[in-house]
């Protein structure tokens, strides 16, 4: 990728497909100039009729502060021409009790702007002393000017992470509307002596006749003859092809997948780039399991993509239950209708890890933030988690026919949508049946685990390897 400068003041490097989980951006320079102060900034794509595409992340490093303190300071924000600049998140904080996790890793580390003892060597000419050791006090922060930092941003499942050094520092959660595979350029400027920077772990696609298993990965076609027992609605977005083959290579092999019993398909937005969305639709003729949804893939729309789940699994082929799960986690499909037999109910089911006493989040900063005014009431019904939930077919069409006849309540949380809309049917007449699972693991894996949730694809293939050799469910130590 080229990168291009701007009269030697900044630098811009290209981001082609956007990032995705894993990716890092590393930044090697040193601070310099009369305040050593500089800014890293993820920006997307402009907008039709904008004339400034949107902050993603916003980095900025003061080493002499600003308005608010006269300490180093870094800090992290977002900016749309529709929101203009977000709440800042400073690290050092003013209020630590503020210190939020991200990805379980705090907004800012605890031990910026704490104070540090240093031991630095000063040459003292005395009669009688030369080369004495001084220890000073001083405020540990984790760049300084005329010194060699080496930051890196790295894509986690919540947020962006910034490690110095190698240490952690900061952690920023996405906003909503502002995801990273959204960016499509790094940009830097300011007082900073730029010696490298590399962009890894980035998106990429495979050419079809190199996929040495192609026919293998194939998905089966639909009969109308062929009754299905369980429809599998993948939630992905269209840069994530690493996901989506690890997918195709693991869970998507079980038996009841290859022979039809099963049908797996993979629920993909449009990208802001014309290149990523020629990849994607190559990779649906070529594999047969991708449903193309007709809207660019925000995070507020997904839950469009559960209403296109109970659409296809109702009407474009007629399974007996309806199941939404994500392209990080890894499906026990043999366990999945294990479960659903012994529970033996095909009427008003709703099968998962039910929560049952949630409440809206309504911080604004948050990526999970719901105003009063998209949901007034203090708690939210009873609703599954999204990594894996399954429906029975009389409530996906029930849902459909309410988005037909127009009072489909949409609401950005998909999961949380899917406990209203159930909600709403009970007013209805229907008697929903709540069956909870603690065996889908909404975070990460657990021996014994019906649903994975977060796993890598490195960690999928394990997980499969495992599976193939022992048919339990046992989880990848080490990863």
């Amino acid at each position: 990728m080229n990168a291009t400068e701007d009269d030697g003041t900044s630098l811009k490097l290209k981001i082609p497909c956007g990032l995705t989980q894993g990716s890092s951006i590393t930044v090697i320079g040193i601070p310099d100039g009369l305040v050593g102060s500089f800014r890293i900034d993820l920006t997307g794509q402009p907008l039709p009729g904008e004339p400034d595409p949107p902050i993603i992340v916003h980095y900025n490093v003061r080493l002499l502060g600003d308005k608010w303190t006269e300490d180093p300071v870094i800090v992290q924000n977002s900016w749309t021409v529709a929101r203009d600049w977000g709440v800042e998140e400073r690290c050092p904080n003013y209020d630590p009790d503020l210190n939020k996790k991200v990805d379980d890793l705090d907004q800012c580390d605890k031990v910026v702007g704490r104070e540090v003892n240093r031991t630095s060597s000063t040459s003292l000419q005395s009669n009688t002393t030369r080369g004495v050791a001084a220890s000073k006090h001083e405020k540990y922060f984790p760049f300084k000017q005329g010194f060699l930092s080496v930051a890196t941003l790295r894509v986690g499942t919540e947020g962006m992470q910034m490690t110095v050094d190698g240490k952690h520092i900061t952690s920023f959660a996405f906003r909503d509307t502002l995801e990273p595979w959204l960016v499509s350029e790094v940009r830097i400027a300011g007082d900073l002596k730029l010696l490298s920077i590399l962009a890894s772990g980035l998106p990429t696609s495979e050419e079809s006749e190199h996929v040495v298993d192609l026919e293998a990965l194939k998905a089966p076609p639909l009969s109308p003859l062929r009754p299905l027992d369980l429809v599998i609605g993948v939630f992905s977005t269209a840069n994530n092809f690493k996901r989506r083959m690890a997918v195709r290579r693991t869970w998507m092999q079980y038996d009841d997948v290859r022979s039809g019993r099963v049908a797996v398909r993979f629920f993909v937005g449009l990208h802001k780039s014309p290149i990523v969305n020629l990849e994607l639709w190559n990779e649906a003729r070529t594999y047969g399991d991708v449903q193309l949804m007709p809207f660019v893939d925000y995070y507020s729309l997904i839950s469009w993509k559960t209403l296109a789940i109970c659409i296809f699994g109702t009407e474009v082929d007629s399974a007996k239950f309806i199941m939404k799960t994500d392209d990080d986690a890894f499906v026990r499909v043999d366990e999945v209708l294990l479960s659903l037999s012994l529970i033996n109910n095909t009427r008003g089911l709703i099968y998962g890890l039910i929560n049952s006493d949630s409440q809206p989040i309504r911080n604004p900063a948050s990526k999970w933030y719901i105003s009063y005014e998209e949901w007034p009431e203090e708690k939210y019904p009873p609703w599954a988690h999204g990594p894996g939930y399954i429906v029975s077919r009389d409530i996906a069409e029930s849902v459909s026919k309410l988005f037909k006849e127009g009072n489909l309540k949409m609401f950005k949380l998909e999961d949380v949508a899917m406990g209203i809309w159930i909600a709403d049917l009970r007013k209805q007449g229907l008697e929903p049946h709540y069956e909870n699972d603690g065996r889908i693991i909404s975070e990460g894996c657990k021996d014994g685990y019906v649903v994975a949730h977060y796993q890598s694809p490195a960690e999928m293939t394990c997980l499969w390897r495992k599976y193939q050799e022992t048919k339990r469910s046992l989880c990848c130590r080490g990863w």
